[in-house]
């Protein structure tokens, strides 16, 4: 807690000054008002060192939550909303049921704020990184309209569907990788292990083995002597990627990269085009305006193409023109998607038709994953298999070039 000097004007009209505890300095004019203040100078005091040392709590609430955890969170917040129990009360009992972490530091915070007399919306904005801008915005719409409990039931819908999708692609992404360790994993020990022990048997022949093998060969003491270059490879040039996405820069160009990529792409795409329409769907449905809803979209879409797309079709709709038509100009944005959506803006039914679009590209995407995942299993079989065929030709050579040396004499 901050603390703020204040000077306030009474209900009497009398001047009054004081000290008091807030977390920001607009929880402190509510604070004030509560009081019957109305505060006319309003300045934060430097923190004591005693202050400084206690704030060693704060990092619990800027801590991430996985989306599981916040989607049971807000499905059971819609459950107890709708059998008529107090906000606050229902925070008690959701924080007092969770484990400890961020989540339930981040209720605990949000029922204090309501507490003292901020809206939960408002209270929900104090901890962006569990509630982001998509939630709290919704949370809002359903104060202002009272539908809380409906507003709720949708996000937790929203965050099932989203949480689905997500499972799907990284379904899609883990196959390969899995693959791509475990042939890792074996070509490393025939080079380190298996090889070592014929090279034992070619060298005590006193005959040169032919150049593939040698090539192997070369390869395999390269790994034996120098095996922390290959270790630092393994762990520095991941970590480096990720560094670089994120920069802007990096993440500007590896997103576009992922959505030219073969196979990989077609997933990508879709899945992104789910998740923009069913989280442009939910906001419209839940009375957010549509500008407003663009705007959180791009910022939750979670790939720089779609985010700039969105952006420039926001910057378009802001001056008065249609949703579909700037939509219609970006290519990453297929044709049936602009068609659905002019036709919900002229029929004035865009949350319905996004919800349409959202459940077939799900649909997409899951048939998309399949029909990768039936692909990639014997392409990885055939490199696997090519490599060590490789591999084994290059040990087994010297010993058909010794037989035929025998069969000759």
């Amino acid at each position: 807690m901050a603390k703020f000097q204040y000077q306030a004007r009474a209900a009497t009209g009398n001047i009054v000054q004081g000290e008091i505890e807030a977390a920001t300095q607009q929880e402190a004019i509510i604070r004030l008002r509560a009081q019957q203040l109305m505060p006319t100078k309003l300045v934060a005091m430097a923190r004591s060192s005693g202050a400084k040392a206690g704030s060693g709590s704060a990092p619990m609430f800027g801590g991430r939550v996985k989306g599981k955890d916040l989607q049971i969170f807000t499905r059971q917040f819609a459950t107890l909303i709708n059998a008529g129990i107090p906000v606050v009360d229902c925070l008690k009992i959701l924080s007092e049921g969770l484990r400890p972490g961020p989540l339930r530091e981040a209720a605990g915070k949000v029922k204090g704020s309501i507490e003292s007399g901020r809206r939960l919306a408002d209270s929900m904005g104090q901890v962006p990184l569990v509630f982001d801008k998509l939630y709290v915005n919704m949370i809002q719409a359903g104060e202002e309209a009272g539908i809380l409990d409906g507003i709720l039931n949708r996000l937790a819908l929203y965050m099932e569907k989203s949480e689905k999708l997500k499972s799907q692609v990284k379904g899609a992404l883990v196959y390969p990788a899995v693959i791509l360790v475990v042939a890792f994993a074996v070509i490393t020990g025939i080079l380190v292990f298996i090889l070592p022990k014929f090279m034992e048997f070619f060298n005590s022949a006193g005959k040169e083995p032919p150049a593939l093998t040698q090539m192997v060969v070369a390869l395999s003491n390269s790994m034996i002597h120098k095996w922390y270059l290959y270790v630092a490879a393994v762990v520095g040039i991941p970590f480096a990627i990720l560094q670089y996405y994120r920069t802007n820069e990096g993440r500007d160009t590896m997103d576009r990269l992922f959505f030219n990529v073969p196979v990989f792409g077609e997933v990508i795409q879709k899945s992104a085009i789910a998740r923009l329409t069913r989280t442009l769907s939910t906001l419209l449905s839940s009375g957010v305006g549509l500008i407003e809803a663009i705007d959180i979209s791009a910022k939750t879409a979670g790939n720089i193409v779609i985010e700039q797309a969105l952006l420039r079709c926001k910057a378009s709709v802001t001056e008065g023109r249609t949703f579909a038509s700037p939509l219609g100009k970006e290519k990453v944005f297929p044709e049936m998607v602009v068609q659905m959506i002019s036709i919900g803006e002229q029929s004035g039914t865009m949350d319905v038709m996004l919800g349409k679009i959202a459940d077939f590209y799900e649909d997409e995407v899951e048939t998309a994953v399949k029909a990768m995942t039936s692909l990639l299993e014997p392409l990885m079989m055939v490199f696997l298999g090519g490599i060590i065929a490789i591999l084994v030709i290059a040990m087994y050579l010297p010993i058909f070039s010794m037989a035929d040396v025998v069969g000759g004499g």
